[in-house]
């Protein structure tokens, strides 16, 4: 009986304590208890990287004039082509290819026996009718003439004169002058050969001035200015100057660029005309700096332009306008005066990025302008 009632308060228990544990709403089982979430430590955050080392230079700003560059070919300042007014035989031809003329130098005079004698006629007559005219002067004056009598003599002494006028341009068709002063460049008739009305008797050029003539595109027109000066390159390899003096209004409708002439001095007529050229024009003065080629790059929007660190040493970009392009390296416009113009690691950077600016020394500066110039850019 005791015994029974031992068991009897174990099992009382055990349900007591499983009531207890079913009121504390907690259910989990120590495996499960494992699972739930633990709070983990913050990641501990990754340094940033450096700043990237550029070098940097506050290039000089100088006057340089604009360098517009166009080729071209000389040209002679004046050009005719004499053709003779009638038909007949060469008598004098007294010039010859390459020979130098002045204004009213006999080109060539056909033979014109005939009408030499008109003239003579016409000057006899008009000496003739000159002396009845003073005559019926005299008379009248006298009174010893009417007036209808002396007016009649002045008009035969009119008509005189005009005929003699008559024969001598007829005479005068006959011969060709030199219009101005020139180089004889072509004759292709011969001394004693009929030729008829119409005919080319020579070609006459003026050299000097000499002409160099090409074509701007309408981009560098607003540049250039009548009477600057311009400087040559032949072909040959020689080298003059000379002055803008010609800049047309209307463009070429194929090609939208103007003619424009300079005028070379050319004394000795040894600058032959139909040489191709180099024309290089100069406008005025402008503020610039003189960089590497190798500074220039291209921006995200794909401009021509070179990178340069602001105040805050950011990475920004400046649009250039290059002036020139000689053996020092490029001429450049537009770049702000206060530009830390970025010559070494400016491919490695973009816009925007924060750099570590290093003054770049003079012996990198020369490295770059000698690389520069040896690699042909243009």
């Amino acid at each position: 009986m005791p015994r029974v009632r031992y068991t009897k308060l174990v099992a009382l228990l055990v349900l007591a304590g499983f009531a207890v544990w079913m009121g504390t709403g907690k259910f989990s089982s120590v495996g499960s208890a494992a699972t739930e979430p633990v709070e983990k430590p913050a990641a501990a955050e990754q340094p940033k990287a450096p700043a990237r080392t550029v070098g940097v230079v506050k290039a000089p700003h100088v006057q340089h004039a604009r360098a517009i560059r166009i080729s071209g070919q000389t040209d002679a300042e004046k050009r005719a082509t004499l053709a003779i007014r009638v038909m007949g035989v060469i008598k004098e031809l007294p010039v010859k290819q390459g020979d130098h003329v002045n204004t009213g130098d006999l080109v060539m005079r056909l033979d014109a026996e005939d009408k030499q004698a008109a003239v003579e006629m016409a000057k006899v007559l008009v000496d003739q009718r000159q002396a009845e005219a003073d005559a019926a002067e005299r008379l009248f004056k006298s009174g010893n003439t009417p007036k209808l009598q002396l007016d009649q003599a002045r008009s035969t002494l009119a008509a005189a004169k005009a005929q003699l006028e008559t024969a001598a341009a007829e005479l005068g068709r006959n011969e060709i002058y030199a219009p101005f002063n020139g180089v004889i460049d072509r004759v292709p008739v011969e001394r004693g050969s009929t030729i008829m009305a119409g005919t080319v008797v020579a070609t006459l050029i003026n050299l000097d001035p000499l002409l160099a003539v090409g074509e701007v595109s309408e981009r560098d027109l607003p540049y250039l200015k009548l009477g600057s000066e311009a400087d040559i390159r032949l072909i040959n390899g020689q080298t003059v100057k000379g002055t803008l003096r010609y800049i047309s209004r209307d463009a070429s409708t194929a090609t939208r660029t103007f003619r424009i002439e300079v005028a070379i001095a050319n004394e000795d007529k040894q600058l032959p005309a139909g040489m191709t050229a180099e024309i290089t024009l100069w406008s005025e003065p402008t503020n610039a700096v003189v960089l590497p080629r190798s500074v220039v790059t291209l921006s995200n929007d794909g401009d021509l332009g070179i990178r340069y660190v602001d105040k805050d040493n950011k990475v920004a970009f400046q649009p250039i306008d290059i002036i020139d392009d000689n053996t020092n390296g490029l001429v450049l416009g537009g770049i702000p005066d206060d530009a830390r113009i970025i010559v070494a690691g400016q491919e490695l950077v973009t816009e925007g990025d924060t750099v570590n600016p290093v003054e770049a020394d003079a012996e990198t500066i020369r490295k770059l302008l000698a690389s520069g110039a040896s690699d042909g850019t243009q």
